[in-house]
């Protein structure tokens, strides 16, 4: 699995309710989620981000509430990966489990810039900056997160291995 897009910058301490405001949580539809993804942080981001964009922070990302909402809000807005210094631990394995690819790399952050052109090969954990032709290494995803990733998420593994056991 790999990745390439244009990169998204954020600093520390991103929380739940700025990736996702809590004024939105009344709907648990991907794409009205995304249109309101980091609104209050980026209020251009929704307007700019592509599919297959990177979105690179900082320390503690996605700290705060608990709500699956904000890893689909980003997952549903295009973002193909998410890669920052430290993630808050129940953001990472709701990100995970909805199927959104995360990857943990301090010394990619100082090495990343917005606007940057970033791929990731998600076998490997390499991270390569193709503007300013830097590489970084995160840990590779082990072969049964990358099947959970690869499948959409966490029910939909379940429902391929329950159908595979048919």
């Amino acid at each position: 699995m790999t990745a390439q897009g244009t990169v998204f910058r954020y600093n520390d301490n991103v929380d739940t309710d700025v990736i996702i405001p809590a004024r939105y949580l009344n709907t648990i539809d991907p794409a009205e989620l995304a249109s309101h993804c980091m609104e209050d942080i980026d209020a251009t981001f929704v307007k700019r981000v592509k599919p297959g964009d990177i979105m690179v922070a900082a320390k503690n990302f996605g700290c705060g509430s608990s709500r699956e909402h904000a890893p689909i809000a980003i997952r549903a807005s295009g973002i193909a990966c998410v890669i920052a210094q430290s993630f808050a631990r129940i953001f990472y394995r709701n990100a995970i489990n909805i199927g959104l690819p995360i990857l943990e790399c301090p010394e990619a952050y100082d090495g990343i810039a917005a606007g940057d052109t970033v791929s990731v090969d998600f076998d490997t954990g390499k991270i390569t900056n193709v503007t300013q032709k830097r590489t970084f290494q995160a840990a590779p995803f082990p072969p049964f997160m990358k099947d959970l990733i690869a499948r959409g998420g966490l029910v939909n593994y379940v429902k391929s291995k329950l159908a595979e056991k048919k």
